[in-house]
């Protein structure tokens, strides 16, 4: 296998630091192959002349050129952030993945750069991932696309998209063991002190950094179960302490949140035992009993149906030093 010509497309308001992350480990990878290696050539480029990345960071940049994989890095998104506005001016960059998809070869989003390929038509019937954060967004424009928002990467007919941010690193890593075998993969990963044996976005997920869903109904219904986390569920007077029936109140939930009561209860109680895992000594049954599970291995099931971690495993990976 000889050398693997890697493109980062550059762009503005793009992350520097997602441009050069590949790169980066790319160069680490190389070295630790040694001179007889595969290696990599990586170029950041542009079909601009300057790009100014996000925080004003000026990126050197070369003209496009044909390469093997072109790697589309992430971008400035916030909540308020309107997609179509951002998106617009990045017509040249869209042309460019276009054309080199066209060719047959590999293309790789980091983050939210995967609203760059679903704006150049390369997701829809595809399944893709994201930032955990963004994935329901990406979900609602491109309602083609199979968005799985727990997974770390998903390659599908050439295409590969990532989740957030550091994701870049379990990409390129797969990168690696594939371009310069396992060895050198796992030197590099600990030499940069990087997961090499991460599969999932959901241990990450921080429900209070999600959009919040609903009306002012759901969002007092969701109150009431924080507020009796470790309650019995009771469905029946669930709907007597908001004065409506059972039927109605699983209706309009469901409708504003797309998930039952019963279901949110179960998010928030494993959310309650993170934080409770993360920061304190308690056993697992005395968390178990706070959050409202009698049983620990009812409790235990759940989490790690939630978290893809059973809970000890969760809190050696989670937790936080005492000061």
């Amino acid at each position: 296998m000889g050398v693997l010509r890697v493109g980062v497309l550059a762009y503005p308001r793009c992350f520097a630091s997602e441009v050069y992350g590949v790169p980066d480990l790319l160069t680490m990878a190389t070295h630790l192959d040694g001179p007889d290696g595969t290696g990599y050539e990586v170029s950041v480029m542009s079909p601009r002349r300057h790009v100014t990345a996000s925080g004003g960071t000026r990126l050197a940049v070369s003209a496009v050129r044909d390469v093997d994989v072109l790697v589309v890095p992430g971008f400035e998104l916030s909540p308020d952030l309107v997609l179509d506005t951002t998106l617009k001016p990045l017509a040249p960059e869209l042309a460019v993945i276009r054309s080199h998809v066209a060719t047959g070869n590999a293309i790789v989003s980091i983050c939210v750069g995967a609203f760059l390929l679903a704006e150049a038509g390369l997701l829809a019937g595809r399944r893709a991932t994201t930032s955990w954060v963004f994935a329901d967004v990406l979900a609602r424009r491109c309602p083609d696309a199979d968005v799985c928002a727990e997974q770390l990467v998903i390659t599908d007919s050439g295409v590969t998209t990532t989740g957030s941010f550091s994701a870049m690193y379990d990409f390129a890593l797969g990168l690696i063991r594939e371009h310069s075998g396992t060895s050198v993969a796992r030197a590099t990963a600990r030499l940069a002190l990087v997961d090499d044996a991460r599969s999932s976005q959901t241990p990450y997920v921080d429900a209070r950094l999600l959009p919040q869903a609903g009306s002012e109904f759901s969002r007092e219904v969701m109150r009431h179960l924080d507020q009796n986390l470790a309650d019995r569920y009771n469905l029946t007077a669930l709907a007597a302490a908001f004065k409506v029936s059972t039927r109605t109140l699983l209706r309009r939930f469901a409708d504003e949140t797309n998930q039952s009561p019963l279901d949110y209860l179960h998010a928030s109680r494993v959310s309650r035992a993170r934080h409770l895992l993360e920061t304190t000594d308690r056993t697992i049954a005395s968390i178990s009993t706070t959050v409202g599970y009698k049983n620990p291995s009812t409790f235990a099931a759940l989490f790690t149906k939630h978290t893809g971690h059973p809970p000890n495993t969760y809190r050696t990976s989670f937790r936080r030093p005492t000061p």
